[in-house]
């Protein structure tokens, strides 16, 4: 694990950071505000025994008559202090008893989020790759710690790729929930994304269908080929146009960029490519190791 005075994102000189440690213990070590982009694609299963105790936050709004405003009531009745003074009540109770595994889902996410929260500048955005298990019970954890004035989109990834079941519709899509920081100030430039062909270009002037058209929330483009040049044999590796599109979009050049459950570290790879900085954090052996082979011939990434 890095120590106190490696808090920066990155120094001056370096492209990239890649730390080899569990993001829990690496996170409350970096500055706030430091990440106009973090991009997050967890695990959908932790294998980690996780707290029994159900519990969620509900928001209460600045100023609500029925919230109290001395500590130790607020504590007695459960209601704790969130994000800028805003006032969450904890509601405890079986909501999730039906549904143990999520229960566990939530006890290893939740606080992550709550790092990537703090860790985002007032003009940056958090992208959650998710799969349909999830991606609602994530939706809810996320309105209550950045706000329902704080969501973006949801995003549809859609591939047609694998095996196809005959006994309901078969599944070729994720999710990616985009949260901002600050929705008066969030970064946003559609002009940088790269466009693409109309589905129907005679619809179109001839001009139109030759420039293409801005990518709209559903998002068609295949995952990595297993014979392919980007493919480096971790499993969950995601496709570079997906994380393309996403640094366009919502980071500038020089930017700092975050992926803590890194991977095959894609987000760094497109993100040096942008011309962006980046941190990778990644507990996996495998994957540090494929990210040294990754990594070997870009100048200025340091491993820790």
């Amino acid at each position: 694990m890095p120590d106190t005075d490696a808090a920066t994102p990155e120094s001056a000189a370096s492209v990239g950071r890649i730390i080899h440690a569990d993001n829990l213990t690496v996170l409350p070590m970096l500055p706030d505000s430091s990440f106009t982009l973090i991009y997050l694609d967890p695990p959908f299963n932790t294998g980690r025994p996780q707290a029994r105790q159900s519990t969620t936050h509900v928001r209460t709004e600045q100023g609500d008559p029925d919230a109290s405003t001395d500590p130790a009531p607020q504590r007695a009745a459960g209601v704790i202090s969130g994000f800028k003074g805003r006032q969450y009540q904890r509601i405890r109770g079986d909501l999730y008893s039906y549904d143990d595994h999520f229960e566990d889902y939530w006890g290893f996410l939740e606080p992550r989020l709550i790092e990537a929260w703090r860790l985002l500048a007032d003009d940056g955005t958090l992208y959650l790759h998710l799969d349909y298990r999830e991606a609602h019970y994530a939706k809810v954890m996320l309105d209550a710690l950045f706000g329902r004035e704080c969501f973006l989109n949801e995003l549809i990834w859609a591939y047609d790729y694998g095996a196809k079941s005959k006994k309901r519709w078969p599944t070729k899509h994720d999710t990616i929930l985009v949260y901002v920081k600050n929705p008066k100030a969030y970064w946003f430039d559609s002009t940088a994304v790269d466009r693409e062909p109309y589905m129907a270009p005679g619809l179109v002037t001839p001009e139109k269908a030759e420039l293409g058209k801005l990518p709209t929330d559903v998002w068609w483009h295949t995952i990595v080929s297993p014979t392919g040049r980007e493919k480096t044999g971790y499993p969950t590796q995601k496709p570079e146009g997906i994380l393309r599109r996403i640094i366009q979009a919502s980071s500038r050049p020089g930017d700092a960029v975050l992926d803590f459950f890194a991977g095959s570290g894609t987000t760094g790879a497109v993100a040096a490519a942008l011309g962006r900085r980046f941190t990778l954090i990644d507990e996996s052996p495998d994957a540090i190791a494929i990210m040294r082979a990754r990594f070997a011939p870009v100048d200025g990434v340091v491993f820790e």
